[in-house]
């Protein structure tokens, strides 16, 4: 059986959003900037609160952040 995984869009998203820093976005979204380098390198999985929580920051839906394949 493949792995699962949870892609995201965080890095292209920051980029469109006024090349946001990964600083900025961690204090939108109440983590820390570490965790969103590893969420970029796909080295961590969100809470399902800080996955709206980011979304929530982009002003989209969090499958339009997090795509999740099987």
């Amino acid at each position: 059986m493949a792995k699962a995984e949870i892609r995201n869009y965080i890095r292209k998203l920051r980029f469109e959003h006024g090349e946001m820093t990964q600083q900025e976005l961690a204090d939108l979204s109440g983590c820390t900037r570490q965790t969103i380098v590893a969420l970029e390198h796909g080295k961590y999985v969100p809470s399902l609160a800080l996955a709206f929580r980011i979304a929530k920051v982009f002003k989209r839906k969090v499958e339009d952040v997090f795509n999740f394949n099987e």
